[in-house]
C-alpha cells in the first residue's frame, strides 16, 4: 500500500469508499471506511493526490486531509458522472473520482474555509427568505383593479 499514488475517496453519510492506484494505473486499495477511521487511514499512507467529489462535508475532508500532507483536488460532480463504468454506488464513484482527479484538462473546485462555507450558507438563507416572503401591494385598491374578475 505504500505505493499508492492516487486516491478516489466517495464520501457518504457513514461508510467511505476508497480506491487507490500505483504510477502504471493498477488497483493497489479498494476498501470501505466507516468514519472514524478515515482520518487513521490516510495518516499511514505518504503523500499522495486525494480527488473527492464536492459537497459540503468534502470541504471539511479536504481541510483535514491537506493538513496531514496529502494534495487534495475536489471535483464537481456533473464532470465525475462520465467516468462511471457501471451502476451507481460507492465503490463505482470512488473508481470514477479516481480516473477523473488524473486527468489533464479537469477543472476543480477551490477547497473553502470553515468561514467561507458560513458565508455562502448565510447567503442561501436569505435568499430562501427572500422566495418566500409576499410581494408588497401598492395599494389596496391596484390588487383589486389588476385582479382577474374569475379571482373575485
Amino acid at each position: 500500500m505504500s505505493n499508492v499514488t492516487t486516491i478516489g475517496l466517495a464520501i457518504a453519510k457513514s461508510v467511505f469508499q476508497v480506491h487507490g492506484v500505483n504510477d502504471a494505473g493498477e488497483v493497489v486499495v479498494r476498501r470501505k471506511l466507516t468514519r472514524g477511521r478515515v482520518l487513521a487511514f490516510f495518516e499511514g499512507l505518504p503523500r499522495c493526490l486525494v480527488g473527492i467529489e464536492a459537497c459540503s462535508s468534502s470541504h471539511y475532508w479536504a481541510r483535514e486531509l491537506i493538513a496531514r500532507g496529502h494534495d487534495v483536488r475536489l471535483l464537481p460532480a456533473q464532470y465525475v458522472k462520465p467516468y462511471l463504468k457501471r451502476q451507481k454506488n460507492d465503490a463505482a464513484d470512488a473508481e470514477a473520482i479516481c480516473e477523473a482527479v488524473t486527468r489533464p484538462t479537469m477543472r476543480f473546485v477551490p477547497v473553502k474555509s470553515p468561514e467561507q462555507q458560513s458565508v455562502m450558507m448565510r447567503k442561501g438563507q436569505l435568499c430562501q427568505q427572500a422566495r418566500r416572503r409576499p410581494m408588497p401591494c401598492k395599494q389596496s385598491g391596484y390588487a383589486l383593479i389588476s385582479t382577474p374578475r374569475r379571482w373575485l
